[in-house]
């Protein structure tokens, strides 16, 4: 039994799935399978129990999921105190990001933060809101979109971050396009008169999907969901493709060549919050202090 394994486990038990649990460790998932195996011969008995696509922790396995769970805290901790003695020439940062920030963002932030500290190694995960939420305790900070929800890790900070605005997208073709430049709403409409085209919509789990959604149920006015399809640039191809009317970030449509046209949402725009996450709050790094202060310092 080694430490590794330990700290492997501790991550399936968080994330009851295997799969999971490889993405939050940056592991192969026949590693982490491995380092599983090897920890249950150690044992001489089961500790989890396939479930459906996750697996179910035996009583064995609950009990040893507590005792990894606080060799993993001691492990961050401890790595924490080595990054604040180091100070910022040295570290690591593990930062966490949902498919907007992770996109349109988060790229600036790391060249800004790089430029005045080159010698800290970065390590980024990406995922939706779900994903991002359930990754926490892999990270050192997260950038999320949409509502945090009340799941979070014991001593996680929340800090709201920057306004955002959801809108539709339609081809330059479409009869609710009006002339616009690219990059800019064109024109509004509002959410009855959008329901009357089939829509594409993001995948379950989506801060951008779970808002739109959540606006139809407030309007009372019914879905017509052509495609569900994963990520913003797989929206906006199957709108290219006149599969219907699609829904992203309005700061993802920045660099776009015109080919499709934004409609704000009506009566009034619809727009989110971009919330950043501190797992750990009562103890921050200094590399991840000055990476939120960045982030904060750069909102607008």
């Amino acid at each position: 039994m080694t430490p590794d394994q330990l700290i492997t486990f501790a991550a399936v038990a968080e994330h009851r799935n295997i799969s999971r649990a490889a993405l939050a460790l940056h592991l192969s998932q026949p590693a982490v399978s491995g380092q599983l195996r090897q920890l249950q011969e150690e044992f001489g008995e089961s500790l989890y129990q396939r479930d459906g696509r996750g697996i179910k922790l035996t009583p064995a396995g609950e009990q040893l999921a507590s005792y990894a769970a606080r060799l993993r805290d001691t492990w961050r901790q401890a790595h924490a105190y080595r990054d604040a003695l180091r100070g910022l020439e040295q570290g690591t940062l593990r930062i966490g990001a949902s498919t907007t920030p992770a996109s349109y963002l988060l790229p600036y932030l790391i060249a800004a933060f790089q430029r005045r500290y080159p010698e800290v190694a970065l390590h980024t995960a990406g995922g939706n809101t779900s994903d991002i939420v359930g990754a926490l305790g892999s990270v050192d900070i997260a950038m999320i979109e949409g509502p945090v929800g009340v799941d979070l890790p014991p001593d996680t900070a929340v800090h709201a971050w920057r306004e955002d605005e959801i809108v539709a997208i339609v081809p330059r073709s479409h009869p609710l396009a009006q002339p616009g430049e690219a990059g800019q709403a064109g024109s509004r409409a509002d959410l009855a008169t959008v329901s009357a085209y089939p829509l594409v919509v993001r995948e379950a789990g989506s801060g951008v999907r779970q808002i739109v959604e959540r606006a139809f149920a407030h309007a009372g006015v019914p879905m017509r969901v052509a495609l569900e399809i994963a990520g913003v640039e797989g929206v906006k191809e199957a709108v290219r493709a006149g599969m219907g009317i699609g829904f992203v970030s309005a700061m993802s449509m920045r660099h776009e060549t015109g080919a499709l046209c934004l409609l704000s949402l009506s009566p009034a725009p619809l727009t989110r919050r971009l919330s950043i996450l501190v797992p750990h709050a009562s103890a921050p790094s200094r590399v991840v202090e000055q990476f939120l202060a960045l982030c904060l310092a750069e909102e607008s």
